[in-house]
């Protein structure tokens, strides 16, 4: 649900592109700029962001318990990132006596690399929180492998492959990648239509590049996780 920097642009919201063989509404998207950097270089503002994204309206009660905050502590952030824009008050919930709130948006893009390099700690900040995010998914994932149904695990993948790209062709590598992606169907909470036997399914995609000169190793063409590609084919309830 977010993307990161990749080419000077404006900052603007915009809608996604709908997807060719769905007739779903296309999912929103904005584009950060400096305020929006600055509000989301938090930890808890990027985990809190996601929540509402995916489980949708809540209050700050609640989403406290999920994280283990107080609610004082969630609600201060919720008013950060509504100041920003990417959260309102769901006036269409509640009993008045404590606000719900909604994500403005599906997902975030962040393209500007003039805006990162500007604002490099932001930036920073920002990159560790989705980093830290994709590591709770990864953990998460891993606790719940042993009881999880066996045709879900055995789809359960954790791999690593190490290549030697030009610049140029790490960005096709990247519009590729893209470009699979857009052919399958998006996790929206508003729009739940889905065939029987579809779950929600996270797809964690980092691309490094390693320009120190540590990355030729030992000459076994392995990465630094060793040239991981770990399934869960060998886990999972019955």
């Amino acid at each position: 649900m977010t993307d990161t920097p990749r080419a000077a642009g404006a900052s603007a919201e915009r809608p996604a592109q709908p997807l060719p063989h769905l007739t779903e509404p296309p999912v929103s998207h904005i584009e950060l700029d400096a305020r929006g950097l600055r509000a989301l270089a938090h930890p808890v503002r990027v985990r809190l962001l996601g929540l509402l994204r995916v489980h949708g309206p809540s209050t700050a009660t609640l989403l406290a318990q999920r994280m283990e905050l107080t609610s004082g502590a969630t609600s201060y952030h919720l008013r950060q990132l509504a100041a920003a824009g990417f959260v309102a008050e769901d006036t269409g919930r509640g009993n008045g006596r404590e606000r719900w709130w909604r994500s403005v948006h599906q997902s975030t893009a962040f393209r500007d690399m003039d805006l990162a390099r500007r604002e490099m700690d932001a930036t920073l900040g920002y990159l560790r929180s989705i980093l830290a995010s994709h590591t709770l998914m990864g953990q998460r994932a891993l606790n719940e492998l042993e009881t999880m149904p066996r045709e879900w695990g055995e789809v359960v993948e954790f791999s690593d492959a190490l290549l030697r790209l030009t610049p140029e062709e790490a960005k096709e590598l990247r519009r590729d990648i893209s470009g699979v992606l857009n052919r399958y169907r998006r996790y929206d909470p508003d729009q739940p239509a889905a065939p029987e036997g579809a779950e929600r399914v996270s797809l964690v995609l980092h691309l490094l590049p390693d320009l120190d000169g540590g990355g030729d190793g030992d000459g076994d063409g392995h990465g630094e996780a060793g040239g991981a590609e770990s399934t869960g084919r060998t886990g999972g309830a019955s």
